[in-house]
């Protein structure tokens, strides 16, 4: 693959639901699958399969399919789940305590390792196995702990200051949870989640649902 190369961000995401498929396969001892049992599913069809792989090479033998445990290998490798990631969360609140706690990012490879905040009555404060600092401890706490993804959890007004300072500190990649947009180099990678829009987004279809009745 090409590092020039542009990668649908779809297919990005598809690549997580292939690598969770192929997972459970190898659980169950299955060697081999064809790319439209892999597409069956996943409720996708074959030749999305194809495609999505193909942007990383070539997998798999025409009429026999693919090997599921070279398969997960190789997309474990693109995926960067072959290697542990340290995170580090701004904001201690409700969501980002909530996040704290949450076990499932190191089953994923995500190694939680720092907290920040502004607020004097959160800093010192243990949530799980993380000591919550002050904010004006982030540049340095960075680069020891060799943090490389960072989450914002603040309110809208201070998310766009908390990037600047996770992208000075030399974060390339971000997970923003504020109802903001950000404005990052180009160089920097941010994922939002908007969950007030989620569930408005969830809201609206509810409405309709009930209005076709």
């Amino acid at each position: 693959m090409s590092p020039n190369k542009k990668i649908p961000e779809g297919a990005i995401s598809r690549l997580f639901v292939y690598l969770r498929e192929l997972t459970e396969l190898t659980k169950l001892n299955i060697r081999t699958i064809s790319s439209a049992e892999l597409g069956e599913r996943t409720n996708l069809n074959d030749a999305q399969v194809r495609k999505d792989l193909g942007y990383f090479g070539q997998f798999g033998v025409s009429g026999a399919g693919y090997n599921t445990e070279e398969l997960k290998t190789a997309l474990e490798k693109i995926l960067g789940k072959d290697k542990i990631w340290n995170v580090a969360v701004v904001g201690a609140g409700h969501l980002g305590s909530a996040l704290l706690n949450y076990p499932g990012f190191k089953e994923r490879g995500l190694n939680i390792v720092a907290a920040f905040d502004a607020d004097a009555r959160k800093i010192g404060k243990r949530v799980k196995d993380v000591t919550i600092q002050s904010i004006d401890e982030l540049p340095k706490a960075i680069q020891e702990k060799k943090v490389s993804i960072g989450i914002i959890a603040v309110p809208a007004k201070d998310a766009q200051e908390v990037a600047g300072k996770l992208i000075k500190a030399g974060i390339k990649c971000i997970l923003n949870f504020a109802p903001a947009a950000l404005i990052v180099p180009e160089s920097v990678k941010v994922k939002d989640v908007d969950l007030s829009r989620e569930l408005e987004t969830l809201s609206y279809f509810w409405s309709i649902k009930r209005l076709l009745k």
